[in-house]
């Protein structure tokens, strides 16, 4: 298996959906950030939903301390919930301010089904599993996010008023960080399952959790769209 960017045990993960894989990382939503046709409105209305989903997503990592069993896997998911709550999150409250919607009224937001479903679904992984199934629920939106954000940056309108999202995700701070979780995640399954992985048992389990994850990543799009 040839490595992603992000990694080997990734790379199998997305060949294991391609389908899903393809209907989150390709959505109309996403298209329409890169084309600068996704009406102002759905966009708004997803930024707010993924502020919400983004607290959640910030206690499944720190969770991810707990479940951890190496010094550097609990580095890694610590660094992860600092960039989260500390930078990816300050987009959401920049550009919400501007239209009026302070970041308090940013945490308080009501949380939609598709959002609920999602979270908790991550949440679950990681209280009934162990760190590789919470992992395997967390990585599509990491690395998803990662790989959108650089197809976008090649391929946007330059005059997309969505750029500045674009570029959250597209630059290098972002990639460093997601190319270090897939560092982490290549080591925590080979620790824990043996270099051929994808023989073991288990494994047909976390590709289960990391597709139905994808799939709910797709499901949030719509949820974004519905909002125009």
């Amino acid at each position: 298996m040839t490595a992603s960017r992000y990694g080997h045990v990734f790379a199998a993960l997305k060949d294991g959906c391609p389908s899903a894989w393809a209907a989150y990382t390709q959505h109309p939503f996403v298209t329409g950030l890169g084309d600068g046709t996704l009406p102002r409105a759905a966009f708004l209305h997803y930024l707010v939903q993924d502020y919400v989903f983004l607290v959640h997503f910030a206690r499944a990592w720190s969770l991810g301390v707990v479940k951890a069993e190496t010094l550097d896997e609990m580095k890694i998911c610590a660094s992860t919930v600092n960039a989260l709550v500390n930078h990816e999150m300050a987009l959401h409250v920049k550009t919400c301010a501007a239209e009026g919607i302070d970041e308090e009224k940013l945490f308080g937001a009501k949380e939609e089904v598709a959002n609920l479903a999602y979270t908790r679904f991550v949440m679950d992984s990681g209280l009934q599993g162990d760190f590789l199934d919470l992992i395997a629920a967390l990585a599509p939106c990491c690395f998803g996010y990662g790989e959108i954000g650089l197809t976008l940056a090649v391929n946007a309108a330059p005059d997309t008023p969505y750029a500045d999202w674009i570029a959250t995700y597209a630059n290098d701070d972002y990639q460093q960080v997601m190319i270090a979780v897939g560092q982490m995640l290549d080591a925590a399954v080979i620790r824990r399952l043996g270099p051929d992985y994808r023989q073991n048992p288990r494994w047909a389990r976390l590709q289960t959790r990391f597709t139905v994850a994808t799939e709910l990543e797709a499901g949030f799009w719509d949820m974004g769209l519905r909002g125009a």
